[in-house]
């Protein structure tokens, strides 16, 4: 069987190198958007999406997350956007709420012609004593935690292919 989606699915890769030009702002509208339609634990929404194009900004971010990373690079792959996953941080599905929506904006965003990339360590830069100016330029709501970020960007390099799926991957148990 495929589709669009199907193929969207399989084909999605992580970019770790971006053209320096800004994506569109109806490009970064859809994969928001994109966002805005994942499963939420009893339908309550309570993840809030933050996008940051704002070069010092996003200087301060990368340099936050290099440092705990404890590497001199840039953790966002020269992306010119950022877009971090905020929520509930009483919620009890917080971490599931927030991992399906960047899912669907990195598919959203693939399906597009663009680049995504996951970038880890995002609830340690927003925990930081130097974050909290940044939380409050982010307009982010009280009561919330930064669970996920994604690089956001045009591809300056085909991704790699794929690895070969392993087998035993899933199984199927039906009744006899």
């Amino acid at each position: 069987m495929d589709n669009q989606v199907l193929k969207a699915i399989r084909e999605r890769r992580s970019i770790r190198k971006y053209r320096q030009e800004q994506i569109k702002d109806e490009e970064l509208l859809a994969v928001l958007e994109a966002g805005t339609w994942a499963p939420s634990g009893m339908g309550y929404q309570n993840s809030y999406i933050c996008a940051v194009q704002d070069e010092e900004t996003c200087r301060v971010i990368r340099n936050l997350n290099a440092r705990i990373w404890g590497r001199d690079i840039d953790p966002y792959y020269g992306a010119p956007t950022i877009v971090i996953v905020f929520s509930k941080s009483d919620w009890y599905n917080n971490v599931k709420d927030a991992s399906l929506v960047l899912g669907n904006m990195m598919l959203a965003a693939h399906s597009i012609g663009l680049g995504s990339c996951w970038i880890n360590r995002c609830e340690e830069v927003f925990s930081t004593e130097e974050s909290k100016a940044l939380l409050g330029k982010l307009k982010v709501p009280e009561g919330y935690s930064a669970f996920g970020s994604i690089a956001l960007g045009y591809p300056a390099a085909p991704p790699r292919d794929p690895k070969p799926r392993k087998e035993d991957y899933y199984r199927v148990i039906k009744q006899d």
